[in-house]
C-alpha cells in the first residue's frame, strides 16, 4: 500500500509540466538533480541544529544576559494552595468566572484573591528575559549566517539578477552542491524550530508561526522536489534579509537601550516592507505566476506552489499590519511601545491595584507623597494650605 501511495502522489503530471516525465531527470555521473529522499537528511540535521543552539544558548547566550545586566524585575510569588494548583495544572489558567465563585467558596477565599493567585501563578510560568534574549540570539546567530550564506551561493548566478533565467531549461536544471546544502540548512532550520517550538517562548502571534513553519517547510520541500531550487533560492534570501534586524531589535529591548532598539525597529521596518511587500511580490510572485508561463503550460505543481506563495504573502500583509500599527504609535508617542509579537505578561497595575483597594477599605489612601504627618508635600515643601488630614479616604478643604 505504501508503494502504490508512493507511486500515487509522485505522478508526473502532477509535479511536472505537461511532456515532461521522471524518467528525462534520470542522473548521471556528471548530472544531479533532487531527489525526493534527500529531504530525509533535514531531519538529523535539524536535530543536530536543536543540540548547536542548546550549547550556544548556555555556553554564550546566557552568560551573555548576565554580563549585560538583562534579568527580570521581582514579581510576587503564588503562595501554595493544593486546590487552585490543581485546577491550574489539569484545567485552566484563565478560569472564568463562575469557576472563580467556586474555587473562592472551595478554598474559603475572596475571589479577588484567588483572581490574584492565578494572576501570579500564570507570571511564574512565563519565560524568563534571558531566556527570551538567549532564543534571540540564536536566531539572529542563524539568520546573519543564513543570509550572508544565500547572498554568496546567489551572487553568481544568473537568475539572481534576471528573473526570467529561473525557468530557463526547467524543469531539468541540475542541482549544484552549494544549492543542495543551501536548501539543508535553511529546511533543517525550520524543522529544528518546529522540534523546539513547545519550549520557544509563546507570542500573540503563535498560531500565525505555525501556519508560517508549516508553510515554508511545505514550501521549501515541494520546491525541492520539483526543482523549483531557483525560485525557492530567491524565497528564502528574502525572507532573511529583514529577520536579520528583527532579532537584534529584540535583544536591545531587552537590554533597555531604548533608543538603539527604536532606530534598529525602524530600519526593520523599512527592509521587512520593502522586501515583503514590494520585492516579494515582483521578485517571485509575479515571477512564478507569469514569467513561467512563457516557458510551459499550467499544470498542478504550478496552482499549489502559487498557492503556497499566496499563503505566505497573506502572512507577510498580516505582520505588516502589525509593523505599521507600531510606527504610526511611534511616530505618534515619539517611543517604541513592546514587541506586537511578543509573549503578553500580566499587569503590574492589577497588583497595585489591588493593594490600593485593600488600603481603601481600611479608609486611608496612600501617596506616595504623603509626609509622616499626614500632610501632603510638594518636593520637601510646606504644608499645602488648601489641604487638611485625610480622613475615610477623602482629603478635606480646610
Amino acid at each position: 500500500m505504501a508503494r502504490s501511495l508512493y507511486e500515487w502522489l509522485w505522478q508526473h503530471e502532477f509535479w511536472l509540466p505537461p511532456g515532461i516525465t521522471w524518467e528525462d531527470m534520470q542522473e548521471s555521473e556528471d548530472t544531479h538533480y533532487p531527489q525526493p529522499r534527500d529531504l530525509l537528511l533535514s531531519i538529523p540535521f535539524a536535530l543536530i541544529l536543536v543540540v548547536i543552539r542548546c550549547a550556544f544558548e548556555r555556553a554564550i547566550a546566557l552568560p551573555l544576559s548576565t554580563k549585560l545586566g538583562v534579568r527580570d524585575k521581582q514579581r510576587p510569588k503564588a503562595q501554595p494552595n493544593p486546590v487552585l494548583e490543581t485546577f491550574y495544572s489539569t484545567r485552566r489558567k484563565n478560569p472564568e468566572e463562575g469557576e472563580l465563585l467556586s474555587l473562592a467558596k472551595q478554598c474559603d477565599l475572596p475571589v479577588r484573591k484567588v483572581e490574584k493567585w492565578f494572576r501570579r501563578r500564570r507570571n511564574m510560568d512565563r519565560p524568563s528575559l534571558p531566556k527570551k534574549f538567549s532564543e534571540a540570539c540564536w536566531r539572529f546567530t542563524f539568520y546573519i549566517i543564513s543570509f550572508f550564506t544565500g547572498l554568496a551561493v546567489l551572487y553568481n548566478k544568473p537568475w539572481l539578477w534576471d528573473h526570467r533565467e529561473c525557468w530557463t531549461g526547467y524543469p531539468q536544471q541540475p542541482l549544484q552542491p552549494s544549492l543542495f546544502w543551501y536548501y539543508m540548512l535553511e529546511l533543517s532550520f525550520y524543522w529544528s524550530l518546529v522540534f523546539t517550538l513547545p519550549f520557544d517562548v509563546k507570542r500573540k502571534d503563535f498560531k500565525e508561526q505555525i501556519v508560517h513553519h508549516a508553510a515554508t517547510i511545505f514550501l521549501i520541500s515541494f520546491s525541492y522536489c520539483a526543482n523549483y531550487i531557483r525560485i525557492g533560492t530567491l524565497v528564502m534570501v528574502i525572507h532573511d534579509a529583514s529577520d536579520c534586524f528583527l532579532e537584534p531589535t529584540k535583544i536591545f529591548n531587552y537590554m533597555k537601550w531604548k533608543k538603539t532598539c527604536d532606530s534598529l525597529f525602524m530600519i526593520f521596518s523599512a527592509v521587512f516592507l520593502i522586501s515583503r511587500l514590494l520585492i516579494y511580490p515582483y521578485t517571485v510572485l509575479y515571477n512564478t505566476y507569469y514569467y513561467s508561463m512563457e516557458i510551459f503550460q499550467p499544470f498542478f505543481g504550478y496552482y499549489f506552489v502559487n498557492v503556497l506563495l499566496m499563503i505566505l504573502q497573506l502572512l507577510h500583509i498580516f505582520w505588516s499590519y502589525l509593523i505599521i500599527n507600531m510606527v504610526y504609535k511611534f511616530i505618534l508617542q515619539g517611543t517604541m511601545e513592546k514587541d506586537m509579537r511578543s509573549d503578553t505578561e500580566e499587569s503590574d497595575k492589577d497588583e497595585e491595584g489591588d493593594k490600593i483597594r485593600e488600603k481603601e477599605k481600611n479608609g486611608i489612601t496612600y501617596f506616595s507623597n504623603v509626609t509622616s504627618n499626614g500632610y501632603i508635600r510638594r518636593n520637601g515643601s510646606e504644608p499645602l494650605d488648601n489641604r487638611a488630614h485625610l480622613a475615610n479616604g477623602h482629603a478635606k478643604e480646610r
